[in-house]
């Protein structure tokens, strides 16, 4: 039986894994979902105590994939993509207190925990072009760590093109250097004169320009790609099995700008993994934090932040909750998202908005906050937070009279990467893994553009002209 995807916009043509994966964002604009969940019984899931992450993640993709990929070819996908991850664990968890997990998921090649999807993408998109000799332009927006892992993942692979767009000057310089100190032929970075959702949306226009797209035969690598969403499932089951699911539910506290890394943990939850409750953490672009306080989503400028991988106020996923909170009506949702776009601003009933707070609960924390939990958990616990880890474990103290335990707080990227911050927050330095420090020795290669989607496009054609 072939397992099949919708749009959330209701007018694309449903597809497969492999289709979803290659495609991306949906041709209406919208973003895939599955049509039906699978659902992982309690015994499902005792099944699965005692195994590795590899033999987890495997049953819990196998439905998602079928016919796609058979069981052998995904063991053998995912094998190949956590071999190089630091830890033996994949994403290992540390104990902070007696009710207090740290999920570690900063452990792969660039220190981030995109690397977790990106890495088995990668060799997803790699498997698939190679059963028809297909080329691909692989094209992606970053605010800090989805650039480097894109680029990690798809670098000196023969039939990727891969274009990275940042907003010039907000990552941090060493999230900058691990995309731009790449020498691979095939990699190509812009740096985009304005903010991540500048980016964002630049890259959503070319996905929706039908001409161009099919041109460049282009591929997502942002969370909009269903199979990030998929990869990224797995170790929330893999925490929830090691603190005694399904006997006992699990919360876990989710620092998030785009929606993706949480929503993931909904579609977990979505399909049976007892979880309960989500916490969303943001920082000063609370745009989340507000629509789960008042069930209205409105975008204000973006803030330059101390966790710039959160500076973003359109959170592209969202879509997919909101798809669930209007019942499935495909109609319903591309006129709040219509709405968005046209006025900046939508709002739920107050029925929906209740739903939403079943399952989720949210806080904001500001620099000076996440300054502070970085020093105070240092001083406690003799740990380093780089500081969206820290943006979560503010949020998990803020929120804690309303989150049973056991509490998993998500750690999003090693404290090597925001050096300046680590020192000034605790006057400590963190080490920089070997390859890190290899890498940063070498000369940046980038592009600075306007907020133009021609010359976006521009760019693009000259670069996939030489294939």
């Amino acid at each position: 039986m072939t397992f099949l995807y919708q749009s959330t916009r209701g007018q694309a043509p449903e597809l497969d894994f492999r289709g979803v994966t290659m495609t991306g964002l949906a041709t209406d604009g919208g973003l895939y979902v599955p049509k039906a969940w699978p659902q992982f019984s309690t015994a499902d899931i005792v099944a699965m105590q005692g195994l590795s992450y590899i033999e987890i993640a495997v049953r819990v993709m196998l439905p998602f994939v079928t016919p796609s990929l058979d069981e052998a070819t995904l063991r053998s996908l995912l094998t190949k993509s956590y071999t190089g991850f630091a830890d033996p664990a994949i994403t290992p968890l540390r104990q902070m207190d007696e009710d207090h997990w740290l999920l570690e998921l900063f452990h792969g090649p660039t220190l981030a925990f995109k690397d977790v999807a990106l890495q088995f993408l990668g060799n997803l998109f790699e498997h698939f072009l190679a059963q028809n000799s297909q080329k691909m332009t692989v094209l992606g927006a970053t605010s800090g760590d989805t650039g480097s892992a894109a680029i990690a993942a798809t670098a000196n692979r023969k039939n990727i093109e891969t274009i990275i767009l940042y907003p010039h000057g907000r990552p941090s310089d060493i999230q900058r250097q691990q995309m731009t100190c790449v020498d691979a032929a095939n990699i190509h970075t812009i740096a985009i004169k304005g903010s991540f959702d500048d980016c964002q949306a630049i890259v959503k226009a070319l996905f929706n320009d039908g001409a161009f797209r099919q041109h460049a035969n282009l591929a997502a690598v942002n969370s909009i790609n269903w199979a990030r969403i998929l990869a990224q499932m797995v170790y929330y089951f893999v925490a929830g099995v090691r603190l005694g699911a399904p006997q006992k539910p699990v919360t876990f506290v989710v620092p998030t700008g785009n929606f993706g890394n949480v929503y993931a943990a909904y579609a977990a939850m979505k399909c049976g993994l007892p979880i309960s409750k989500l916490a969303v953490a943001s920082n000063r672009n609370d745009i989340l934090t507000r629509f789960f306080t008042s069930g209205k989503m409105e975008a204000n400028e973006v803030a330059t932040t101390l966790s710039p991988s959160m500076d973003i106020q359109i959170s592209s996923n969202f879509e997919r909750l909101l798809f669930d909170l209007c019942g499935g009506d495909a109609a319903a949702l591309t006129r709040k998202m219509d709405e968005l776009k046209s006025a900046g601003r939508f709002a739920v009933s107050p029925l929906q908005l209740a739903t939403a707070r079943q399952v989720f609960t949210a806080a904001m924390l500001d620099d000076a906050a996440t300054m502070e939990v970085i020093h105070s958990t240092y001083a406690k616990n003799d740990v380093l937070l780089d500081p969206h880890t820290a943006v979560g474990v503010g949020a998990a103290k803020l929120l804690q009279k309303e989150l049973p335990g056991p509490i998993v707080m998500l750690g999003c990227a090693h404290p090597a990467k925001f050096p300046e911050t680590i020192q000034k927050a605790t006057g400590a330095s963190s080490s920089v893994p070997e390859a890190l420090a290899m890498l940063l020795k070498k000369p940046e290669r980038t592009t600075i553009l306007d907020n133009e989607i021609q010359a976006v496009k521009d760019f693009i054609s000259s670069k996939i002209g030489t294939k």
